[in-house]
C-alpha cells in the first residue's frame, strides 16, 4: 500500500507523464505550463515592483520573468534544461518588448547563481523544493520573496498558502492550484542582552531565543525572572515577539542588523501602557535550521 503523500506524487508524476513534457535528470523537472492567472497571482502575492530582481528556476516558456517584466516592470531571468524551451522563451520575451529586463539561459537550477533574487519563482517537483531548500535560505538576502506553484518546502510553512482556479491546467486531478509564499528569515537565535528603565532604574534583560526558520521559541529573563516568549516572528530581519514576566507584558518589535537589533517594546502592566526605545545585543550565536537535503532525504521527508 502507497503512503498518501507516495500516492500523491505518483498521481502527479503521471499527470506529468500524460502532457507535452521534457524528460530531465532527476533533481529536476519535467516541463508543464503555468496557467497565466497563476502566474499574475504569484506576482501579484510577492508584490513585484520595477525595483525587483527576479529568478525563475524551470522557467520554460518563460512567461513568469517576462509577465514580471512586462506588467511589474521588473527585470530578471530564467533558468530551463531544454534548450529549445530556452529559444522559445527568449522569442517570446522579444516579442513582448521586455527581451532586455527578461533573458533566459539553459543551465542546470541545482549550478545556477540565486544570491542577485529578491524574488524567487518555483514550479518544482516535492523532491526537488526540499533539496534546494538550504541553498536558498543560505544564499538568499533575508527578506527575499519565494513563490511556489503547488508544492511547499517540507517543514518549513508557508507564510502564506492560497489555492485558486487554473483553467487549463494539464496535470492533477482538478484544474486548481496552490500556491505558497515565504519571506527568507534574517537570523536571531541565539542569547541577546539589554537593559530598560522600569520603575525608574535600569533592569537587565536576557533572551535565549532558538529558530525554526521563521519561528521563535525561547525564554525572556527580566531582572532574575522569567517567562517563555509567544508569538515569535521573523519577516525577513524584522523580528517581533512577546512574553508576560512578574505581572507586566512586553511586546517587542525590531529590525535586526548582524548582531544588533533597535525597535520598540509595549510594556503593559495593570490596564497601563507606554513604548519605549528597545536596543539589544547578541552575545551568543546558534545556528537556525538551513538544512539541505539530499534526494534521499528529500523523499523520506515527503513520506
Amino acid at each position: 500500500m502507497l503512503s498518501r503523500a507516495a500516492a500523491r506524487i505518483a498521481v502527479v508524476l503521471l499527470g506529468f507523464l500524460a502532457a507535452p513534457l521534457t524528460a530531465q535528470d532527476w533533481g529536476d523537472t519535467p516541463y508543464v505550463q503555468t496557467p497565466q492567472n497563476v502566474v499574475d497571482r504569484m506576482l501579484e502575492i510577492a508584490k513585484v515592483g520595477p525595483g525587483d530582481y527576479v529568478i525563475d528556476l524551470g522557467s520554460g516558456d518563460g512567461r513568469m520573468v517576462i509577465t514580471a517584466a512586462k506588467k511589474h516592470g521588473a527585470r530578471g531571468f530564467g533558468v530551463d534544461l531544454d534548450r529549445k524551451l530556452v529559444a522559445l522563451a527568449n522569442q517570446n520575451a522579444r516579442k513582448a518588448g521586455v527581451s532586455d529586463r527578461a533573458v533566459f539561459y539553459n543551465r542546470d537550477l541545482h549550478e545556477t547563481d540565486v544570491s542577485p533574487a529578491s524574488v524567487m519563482s518555483i514550479y518544482l517537483l516535492p523532491e526537488v523544493n526540499l533539496m534546494i531548500r538550504g541553498r536558498l535560505l543560505s544564499t538568499l538576502q533575508p527578506g527575499t520573496r519565494i513563490v511556489s506553484h503547488d508544492y511547499g518546502m517540507g517543514d518549513w510553512a508557508p507564510d502564506y498558502l492560497t489555492e485558486i482556479d487554473a483553467p487549463g491546467k494539464t496535470v492533477g486531478l482538478n484544474p486548481r492550484s496552490k500556491i505558497y509564499y515565504w519571506m527568507v528569515p534574517g537570523r536571531a537565535s541565539g542569547r541577546w542582552r539589554w537593559r530598560l528603565p522600569l520603575e525608574a532604574k535600569p533592569v537587565e534583560f536576557d533572551l535565549a531565543v532558538q529558530q525554526n526558520f521563521q519561528v521563535l521559541e525561547g525564554t525572556l529573563n527580566v531582572g532574575g525572572r522569567s517567562g517563555r516568549i509567544e508569538k515569535g516572528r521573523l519577516a525577513g530581519e524584522r523580528i517581533a515577539f512577546e512574553a508576560a514576566v512578574d505581572g507586566r507584558r512586553y511586546e517587542f518589535s525590531g529590525r535586526i542588523t548582524r548582531n544588533a537589533v533597535e525597535g520598540t517594546v509595549r510594556l503593559v502592566r495593570n490596564g497601563a501602557a507606554r513604548e519605549v526605545p528597545w536596543s539589544a545585543t547578541r552575545v551568543e550565536a546558534w545556528d537556525p535550521r538551513h538544512a539541505s537535503l539530499t534526494r534521499d532525504q528529500a523523499i523520506k521527508e515527503m513520506h
